[in-house]
């Protein structure tokens, strides 16, 4: 009976710690999935994603492509008794230039001349008045066409960095050089304290531009037998003082190519104080030569290219700079003169 008792008890404990291993088996295979779980998790979430130095993007600064053209309106009654047709003025183009052949030049000359407007025969050059189609004065047909650009029946202006129209330049840079860039302005506080600075535009005087330079090309043509001027480009001249106080002097703010100009000059007509029933274009003015102008440089003897105030014995000496350009004018025309026979 003793030994029965002990059988079962044998087989009991067996069968308890057959159960408690299974027990302890399966927890670990339920921790090792738990752990494989996490690590998947871990593999499968997304990378944080790491802190880069992002630049931050400024808007840029408007830029003021807007010349000093005055806003003129037009007016909505006839101004004149007469009968006047527009299409007179507005539909106007040039006369075609005449083929000059090179073979055919006998001779050729470069000139450049300062326009001073402040002379009596170029007062019109200044002639501020207002009209249906703008201010008259002459820098603000340039301005004018120049803003309304080569897309809409206006020119291209280029740098004065030379006289060979090799550098275009944009609306803007033409604003900038005109009214001489900008300005700080400080701004006070309520106690009249500076607290900060603005950026303005200098106000520009219109009439400041009382000088033009232009450039100009001397031809004798033997097979027509004429001595032909012809206009290559126009540059408005300013007195510029650099920010270190350095003047200058008389510098060209940028060149327009006069061929280009020629179809809006034709639309314009000059000032002319002693009759109004006879007035002409700005093309008829440069064409029938009705101004005056110094020259100041010329490819004639100049193998050195330069301007007569930069020549050796006539620096710091206008006058003597005055004649030597009278004595060029003269030697041209005693060449045209002495061509012929009588």
């Amino acid at each position: 009976m003793k030994t029965i008792v002990l059988k079962c008890l044998m087989l009991v404990l067996s069968f308890g710690i057959l159960c408690n291993v299974a027990d302890a088996q399966t927890t670990k295979k339920k921790r090792t999935v738990k752990k494989r779980a996490k690590k998947t998790a871990v593999a499968k979430a997304p990378a944080a994603p790491s802190v880069v130095d992002t630049a931050i993007v400024v808007a840029p600064a408007p830029v003021n492509d807007s010349l000093p053209i005055a806003n003129v309106k037009p007016s909505l009654r006839p101004e004149s008794a007469l009968d006047v047709h527009n299409g007179l003025i507005t539909d106007r183009t040039p006369l075609p230039y005449q083929q000059l052949r090179q073979e055919d030049a006998a001779y050729d000359e470069r000139i450049w001349r300062e326009i001073d407007t402040r002379e009596k025969i170029n007062l019109p050059f200044r002639y501020s008045a207002d009209e249906d189609n703008g201010n008259q004065r002459f820098i603000t047909i340039l301005l004018k066409a120049i803003q309304d650009g080569p897309d809409n029946g206006g020119v291209t202006a280029f740098n004065a960095i030379d006289d060979r129209f090799t550098t275009p330049m944009t609306k803007a840079e033409v604003a900038k050089v005109v009214s001489g860039g900008s300005i700080a302005v400080p701004q006070y506080d309520s106690l009249g304290n500076v607290v900060s600075t603005k950026e303005v535009m200098q106000e520009v005087n219109l009439d400041s531009f009382y000088k033009f330079r232009i450039k100009e090309e001397v031809i004798f043509d033997k097979q027509s037998s004429r001595l032909f001027w012809r206009i290559l480009g126009i540059a408005p001249m300013k007195r510029v003082i650099t920010n270190s106080g350095v003047d200058l002097g008389d510098t060209p703010l940028f060149w327009v190519y006069y061929p280009d100009m020629r179809p809006i000059f034709a639309k314009y007509y000059v000032y002319n104080g002693k009759n109004y029933g006879a007035r002409m274009t700005w093309e008829d003015l440069f064409e029938s030569r009705m101004f005056h102008g110094r020259i100041i440089k010329s490819t004639l003897d100049n193998p050195f290219d330069t301007y007569l105030k930069n020549q050796t014995g006539l620096k710091d000496r206008p006058i003597l700079q005055l004649l030597q350009g009278e004595k060029i004018k003269n030697e041209i025309f005693n060449y045209e003169q002495n061509l012929w026979s009588y």
